[in-house]
């Protein structure tokens, strides 16, 4: 998919939010939601999330249906000032492939580090790596939006500017 033209205050919630909530759907199709560390490939018009194998339920919910939302709507630790709470609505796929290195993931990984500082406590440690193996094993999540829509902010009592983005792709 190529780059997203987005407004510029989007497109710093993408950069800069520290976290967003993920929402999937379970097999009953009731909407799951975690708390996860988005990455915005901006070159790409998509983001990545990972999940470890020990803990793989969101790929395994976007498996049977790849019906994804993400909310950008905490800006604490962002940098920003009053941005807009963004929803993000897309199709999302989780292939069979286990990372096992971070190859070609680097940024991601320091990025990750900047923003979770005490991660790198433990992935310092020899023995918390060896120990917690199955952490570091991950599954990559790729998201591509449909719809996108922004609350100037972060106002949810005004309706939402929207940007729908289903005839991409």
């Amino acid at each position: 998919m190529p780059a997203l033209t987005l407004p510029p205050e989007v497109e710093a919630g993408f950069r800069n939010f520290r976290t967003c909530e993920f929402t999937t759907l379970a097999k009953d199709g009731t909407a799951i939601t975690w708390p996860t560390l988005p990455f915005y490939q901006a070159d790409q018009g998509q983001f990545v999330i990972t999940t470890s194998i020990g803990l793989p339920h969101k790929a395994f919910n976007v498996r049977r249906n790849g019906h994804v939302s993400l909310l950008f709507s905490e800006p604490k630790a962002s940098g920003l000032t009053n941005p807009p709470a963004v929803l993000v609505q897309g199709d999302a796929v989780a292939p069979d492939n286990i990372l096992t290195t971070f190859h070609g993931y680097e940024a991601g990984l320091k990025q990750t580090f900047e923003r979770q500082p005490s991660g790198m406590r433990y992935s310092s440690n020899p023995l918390m790596r060896y120990l917690f193996d199955w952490y570091y094993m991950r599954l990559i999540i790729t998201i591509t939006p449909r719809r996108i829509r922004w609350w100037p902010g972060r106002d949810f009592s005004q309706p939402a500017q929207e940007l729908e983005l289903s005839h991409v792709g």
